[in-house]
């Protein structure tokens, strides 16, 4: 990076970005001891925001003509509760999913969003005040896209799968859950009991797993082509071939930037959407 002391090498430089600011190296592919600091605390502070901009909204509703960002928030609203309509056909249910799903879009886009700053902008600032705590800045990490990050995408996933085991409970009964677990999908006879339990629970984890490694992955390739497109710019140099550099770094970052708010929107209702469609499953009985 810029602002280190020794030039890095373009493996180097995408390494340091996709470090987290953690309380150490996990020992395994789950290790609950490690804390990634910066996607806990960019998901708490863009959640906050999320809040207050649903907040602003509500308080500044009007019944003459909306302004513009009233409008956006009630055909976001609209469209939320036209789809959970859609999907879950309990009423009394759909006064909790709603706003739940509202909330998961709200979220997850704003928390896909960041990816859309420029990648040095906040590592470099980062950067300037470790430094100031007379520590090594070349071991200042900070990811500030916490839907790159699987901790967070898997945490948002095994929260609908909460939700949804709830929702089984509430709405079956424990006695009814119970018996569906053993008696779907091949039919209620006891020889089909072991079969029955173990897709059941294999459908649960597919479908959590599935959920939160989609916006994972995604994300996490959108994040590694806009620190592949960074380092064309790192590339500018005073000649014909830097300026070329230069001016590619500039179109495809614009073009990418263009096209991947395409991409943190559909995420962000894809996810919407399938913990809609989880939910509503809780509410059929097999």
């Amino acid at each position: 990076m810029a602002a280190e002391e020794h030039a890095l090498t373009a493996g180097d430089y995408i390494v340091h970005h996709l470090t987290h600011l953690s309380t150490g190296k996990p020992k395994g592919l789950v290790d609950f001891s490690v804390f990634n600091f910066d996607s806990i605390v960019f998901s708490s502070l863009i959640g906050m925001l999320g809040c207050f901009l649903m907040w602003k909204a509500a308080r500044s509703v009007t019944s003459g003509v909306p302004g513009r960002f009233q409008a956006a928030v009630e055909i976001l609203v609209e469209m939320v509760e036209s789809q959970a309509k859609g999907i879950v056909h309990n009423a009394n249910s759909r006064k909790l999913v709603a706003p739940l799903a509202l909330t998961v879009f709200v979220w997850i886009f704003l928390l896909n969003a960041m990816d859309l700053l420029p990648v040095d902008l906040l590592p470099l600032i980062w950067q300037g005040v470790y430094g100031l705590t007379g520590h090594d800045t070349a071991h200042a990490y900070l990811r500030v896209v916490p839907t790159a990050d699987l901790s967070i995408t898997m945490g948002l996933s095994v929260g609908v799968l909460i939700t949804c085991l709830v929702y089984n409970v509430k709405i079956k009964g424990v006695g009814g859950w119970v018996h569906e677990l053993f008696a779907a999908p091949f039919g209620n006879h006891w020889a089909l009991y072991p079969f029955n339990f173990a897709m059941q629970i294999v459908e649960f984890v597919a479908k959590t797993v599935s959920h939160g490694m989609r916006l994972f992955g995604n994300m996490y390739a959108g994040e590694l082509i806009f620190l592949l497109i960074a380092l064309l710019g790192g590339a500018f140099t005073l000649s014909l071939t830097g300026f070329a550099l230069g001016a590619l770094h500039i179109v495809a970052g614009t073009v990418w930037a263009i096209f991947h708010i395409l991409i943190i929107t559909l995420q962000a209702f894809v996810f919407m959407m399938l913990t809609l469609v989880y939910v509503g499953q809780a509410h059929d009985s097999h």
